[in-house]
């Protein structure tokens, strides 16, 4: 009898942990999709149909929590959405927005997965933003000259000067977010009882925070600047 009763309380425990995850994914995707709803900007003129999001920081802060599959999943609604109601670009467009999320997104939640610090937080983030750039970049070079009928050395001549820069900018940006708000988001989710206090295990001291604090700012900061001037600001 009181093996049943366990057995019953575990199965109770997991069927409200996969209710309260599902809520807080769709609720994840749906702050994604209203970020993107409010705020794109073009941040380079001579790629101005690329526009600046900061939808990517919220999916990875969810993939950070629960998995890169979860990434994966929320980038492909969250893209979904934008086809059918935002997005002047179809499928084509559609299609490399999920793999733009999901290159920068999934790499950086699996590692991070593996071991959860803030060092580890940071190597996928970086293996996420390097990946996302090297695969647009082949995409934008095979996809885009199609897509916009314009010549494939158009675009080439692009790569270097807009492209590259774009890319590794957009993920610059989308990490420094993420390392700025993360620990605190996880915090207010532990103590709602939402997810496991075992999501996160790295005991941090008023230091490191402020370090990492600082960090993320001058990543900002310097990411304006360049943003500026490629707009001819200074």
């Amino acid at each position: 009898m009181t093996k049943d009763r366990q057995k019953s309380e575990v199965i109770g425990i997991d069927s409200s942990y996969r209710t309260k995850k599902l809520v807080l994914l769709a609720l994840i995707t749906a702050m994604a999709y209203v970020v993107v709803f409010v705020f794109r900007m073009p941040i380079i003129p001579s790629v101005s149909f690329l526009s600046l999001e900061l939808k990517s920081a919220i999916i990875l802060i969810g993939s950070f929590i629960f998995g890169p599959m979860s990434g994966f999943i929320m980038a492909l609604v969250t893209s979904l959405l934008e086809m059918i109601t935002i997005s002047s670009t179809g499928v084509v467009g559609c299609i490399m927005n999920i793999l733009a999320t999901s290159c920068f997104v999934c790499p950086a939640a699996f590692v991070y997965k593996k071991r959860k610090t803030t060092l580890s937080a940071a190597t996928g983030l970086v293996i996420g933003t390097i990946l996302m750039t090297i695969v647009m970049v082949l995409w934008n070079y095979i996809i885009t000259p199609i897509y916009m009928g314009i010549p494939r050395e158009a675009i080439v001549e692009l790569l270097l000067p807009a492209f590259i820069p774009f890319n590794l900018l957009k993920g610059a940006i989308n990490s420094a977010v993420v390392m700025l708000i993360y620990k605190f988001v996880l915090s207010v989710l532990q103590k709602m009882n939402l997810i496991p206090t075992e999501q996160d295990s790295e005991k941090k001291g008023i230091s490191s925070i402020i370090g990492v604090i600082i960090l993320s700012l001058l990543i900002l900061l310097t990411c304006v600047l360049i943003i500026l001037a490629f707009n001819g600001v200074f």
